[in-house]
């Protein structure tokens, strides 16, 4: 099968290679998905440029979407054929989806509802996950006002969509030139958080109380808001990723005297009742058809430097994807 791959960290010119690798054939259990669709997250450059390889070599990527084409021992025939987006596919393996075929457990590979394009598919098991469970740890409700930072995200994006559905007001934090794509999402007020004060937007269109609840893509930055009453009392920071991946300070007395609340989570490790609930949630969306999908960019496998490259300067609004 065609592939993409790197056996070192780097700048991706100079480590991804694509090629041919062995066909993989799927064991007891598991499903071998003929691959339409990759998707690149941040986390993928990220891994590619500095993480160190857990594996000789690294087929990268871990969202994508397809057609089951073969099955293990122990999985219905009748899933033969059938349309799905796969999540954690890379993750704690050393096959992703940058390659004609990916081989995983059954349950990895979720019906991809008729109506949904495999390039939307693309992009459910990083940023469309990570959104959903964020809303829910973030108990988006009426009557509940959410601070999304980085709305025009991957992630941000779906999650503004996904808490105005579950009826909550939705303040958002996007650069200028993303600020027309985080109010497409639905968002009813977005700050450039380049120019302006984060926390004083957030508290004048709040009455001063402070928004029920964050969910945050940089904690290094979103942190320093806390002693500044961006959240209100009893108020719960939900945070998903740092741009500063080190120690960072967090104010005890704003915590303290706020009753404050900060959860971490990271989708690759999602309990599996969490992600079954996530799943299910997404799905009801799709089949109901009330999610935006933007993809910003498309490239060939053969051009997956370029398409790193993209994701890594940053200038692309919506999802970069590979086109297998």
């Amino acid at each position: 099968m065609k592939a993409a791959w790197y056996e070192k960290n780097g700048p991706a010119r100079d480590v991804l290679v694509v090629g041919e690798l062995p066909t993989p054939e799927p064991g007891p259990g598991e499903v071998r998905v003929k691959l339409a669709v990759s998707g690149i997250n941040p986390s993928d450059v990220k891994s590619r440029r500095g993480r160190p390889l857990p594996f000789p070599r690294i087929v990268p990527h871990s969202d994508g979407a397809g057609v089951i084409d073969r099955v293990g021992a122990g999985v219905p025939e009748e899933r033969i054929g059938e349309r799905v987006w796969v999540w954690n596919g890379q993750w704690q393996r050393a096959m992703g989806t940058a390659a004609e075929h990916i081989v995983l457990p059954a349950r990895q590979a979720v019906r991809l509802p008729d109506k949904t394009g495999f390039d939307a598919g693309a992009c459910f098991g990083i940023p469309a996950l990570t959104a959903i469970h964020g809303v829910g740890l973030a108990e988006a409700a009426p009557g509940r006002t959410l601070l999304v930072t980085g709305a025009a995200s991957g992630v941000g994006h779906y999650a503004v969509q996904m808490a105005k559905a579950a009826g909550a007001t939705v303040l958002a934090t996007a650069s200028a030139r993303r600020r027309a794509h985080a109010l497409s999402a639905g968002a009813d007020a977005v700050f450039d958080y380049k120019a302006e004060d984060v926390a004083a937007r957030v508290k004048e269109l709040t009455g001063g109380r402070g928004a029920d609840a964050i969910l945050d893509m940089d904690l290094s930055s979103t942190a320093p808001l806390l002693p500044r009453g961006v959240l209100a009392p009893h108020g719960k920071l939900v945070s998903y990723g740092s741009n500063q991946p080190t120690d960072i300070p967090v104010s005890f007395p704003a915590m303290l005297w706020g009753s404050l609340t900060l959860q971490m989570y990271l989708v690759y490790e999602l309990r599996d009742s969490e992600r079954a609930q996530a799943i299910a949630g997404l799905t009801a969306m799709l089949e109901a058809n009330t999610l935006q999908h933007t993809i910003g960019a498309r490239f060939p496998l053969e051009r997956i430097a370029e398409a790193h490259e993209a994701v890594e300067v940053g200038g692309v609004i919506g999802n970069v994807v590979l086109e297998i």
